[in-house]
């Protein structure tokens, strides 16, 4: 039910905040951002178990853990570009919040590069070529 309690915390965040945006707007800010870093935080409670289901994988697919090394990184770069754009857009600030997302975008896609070479050289050898 933890989801409850973040979905409440949220509500009531943009509740105080948008009562304060127009005598406060600085302090609607604040708390914005303050709400933002509680929910991150109750979040980082679900990431060590988070790291044990990834970490099965890891054995499953038995290489020298840079798979494993790509996913975890790949997530941290989603989060963190979510998190630094979602704070410029309610900043005001879409375009830069766009600029992030789209350099997170083309770093997961150059993170990601050697896995998807890998993949193709294993269906080129499957295939014979």
């Amino acid at each position: 039910m933890e989801i409850v309690r973040v979905g409440v915390l949220g509500l009531i965040g943009v509740l105080f905040a948008t009562h304060l945006r127009q005598s406060k707007p600085e302090y609607s800010y604040l708390i914005t951002f303050g709400i933002c870093i509680a929910i991150f935080l109750v979040s980082l409670r679900y990431v060590e178990n988070l790291l044990l289901q990834i970490g099965s994988i890891r054995y499953l697919v038995k290489d020298n853990g840079s798979y494993y090394k790509t996913l975890l990184k790949v997530i941290g770069i989603t989060y963190i570009c979510e998190f630094c754009a979602e704070i410029c857009s309610d900043a005001g600030y879409k375009a830069i919040a766009g600029q992030i997302e789209v350099f997170g975008k083309i770093t997961i896609l150059l993170s990601g590069m050697p896995i998807l070479l890998a993949l193709l050289e294993t269906m080129h050898g499957f295939i014979g070529g």
